[in-house]
């Protein structure tokens, strides 16, 4: 079998809103979303945002999950930030090694960019996976306007 990561298409619209209405209604998200701010989101992905990337993760034509990534810059690493946003995985395809994957995707297509992300202390088996990556818990609070 064939696992595949590539960029989000035009075509993966419905599958994407879907997979974003299940993912930001889940205890792994603080924020329900809006239908907007989906359908928003995924036209960033897929129309050339110099700072949202969508990829799709597929094997023999089943998406299974869906990330986006997001570019700013750290004055604080001093080099680029990639954000990973949202990482979901289709409950049946979880466990599989596809966060990892991911990750390890991520980290070979920008080597010079620190990578951060958000996730739910609750939710364990994302923390797991992202400290098996190499991702370490940062000692401040975040916050937003």
């Amino acid at each position: 079998m064939y696992r595949s990561i590539r960029r989000m298409q035009p075509q993966d619209r419905a599958n994407v809103l879907e997979m974003m209405r299940v993912f930001y209604a889940s205890p792994a998200v603080l924020s329900n979303g809006s239908e907007e701010i989906f359908k928003a989101d995924f036209d960033n992905c897929i129309n050339q945002c110099p700072y949202l990337e969508g990829y799709i993760f597929e094997e023999e034509n089943t998406i299974q999950g869906y990330a986006m990534l997001a570019k700013s810059f750290s004055t604080e690493f001093g080099k680029p930030c990639i954000w990973v946003e949202d990482l979901y995985i289709k409950e049946p395809y979880r466990g599989l090694g596809l966060g990892s994957l991911f990750l390890r995707y991520v980290a070979d297509k920008y080597p010079d960019a620190v990578l951060r992300l958000e996730v739910e202390a609750e939710n364990q088996r994302a923390v797991h996976v992202y400290q098996k990556a190499g991702f370490e818990e940062l000692p401040y609070t975040e916050m937003k306007k």
